[in-house]
């Protein structure tokens, strides 16, 4: 009860948030630019979503076969590798990340794919390693006495028990990496950073936030998004479970 509570005034926090946004937005005259401009918004959004999907659906391909792997008894001892190896993307500030990379890369599109990249790693592979180490040592022993081979046991038992927590693993790495895909503008990857900066630069607050207002509602509805698709994905029994 308590925890639907607290849902429902963090929704309601959430929602007054992107009502003020919206109004400064409009003061600003930052609608009447997108209007004025929208086959440019669109570019740019495209260049933007592009940039987030390549990079995270590239993030998800790494991450959870690694995090799979190192729960593995037979590579146990390499977690701390992988973990610490991925978490320089999380150490290292973003602007940080971009420069280092495009010191070998040059600039460019596939330069801030790669940053970003490396940026969505951790949050994935670290929740694939605790939903899996999480499990009940009694659902693994219970399948066991079954027969059951150890493929058979990782995606019957220990993928679906942990599928809770690697979806949000990647829910969490999609969104920050709406926020962070701005930044690619600054080595020439493009994206709605393009708006930001400009006016930032120009000292124009209208054509700023006309980049920072599609970032934010972008963000918001993959949020959204991403949460129904958890409850679309995650059995029902499981999730009846997690709820108790």
């Amino acid at each position: 009860m308590r925890g639907k509570i607290a849902e429902r005034l963090i929704r309601a926090c959430l929602f007054l948030v992107v009502i003020a946004f919206l109004g400064w937005a409009f003061a600003t005259g930052a609608f009447q630019f997108m209007l004025d401009n929208l086959d440019d918004l669109l570019h740019l959004l495209q260049q933007h979503l592009k940039l987030v999907g390549l990079s995270s659906l590239l993030a998800v391909v790494a991450a959870v076969p690694i995090g799979i792997l190192v729960t593995r008894p037979r590579f146990k001892k390499f977690d701390w590798l992988a973990v610490n190896a991925a978490n320089i993307g999380q150490t290292v500030p973003s602007l940080a990340i971009l420069a280092l990379v495009m010191t070998y890369l040059g600039i460019g599109y596939v330069t801030a794919v790669f940053a970003l990249w490396l940026y969505s790693l951790l949050p994935i592979l670290r929740n694939t390693i605790a939903g899996i180490e999480s499990i009940n040592p009694s659902i693994i022993d219970a399948g066991q006495g079954m027969g059951m081979t150890p493929s058979q046991i990782l995606w019957k038992l220990e993928i679906p028990n942990a599928l809770f927590a690697i979806l949000a693993g990647i829910r969490t790495s999609i969104v920050i990496n709406v926020g962070t895909a701005a930044l690619a503008f600054l080595i020439g990857g493009g994206g709605l950073g393009d708006l930001i900066f400009t006016g930032i630069s120009l000292n124009d607050t209208g054509i700023m936030l006309s980049g920072a207002l599609p970032v934010t509602l972008l963000a918001i509805l993959l949020d959204v998004v991403l949460g129904k698709m958890e409850k679309w994905i995650i059995p029902k029994g499981l999730q009846r479970h997690l709820e108790t």
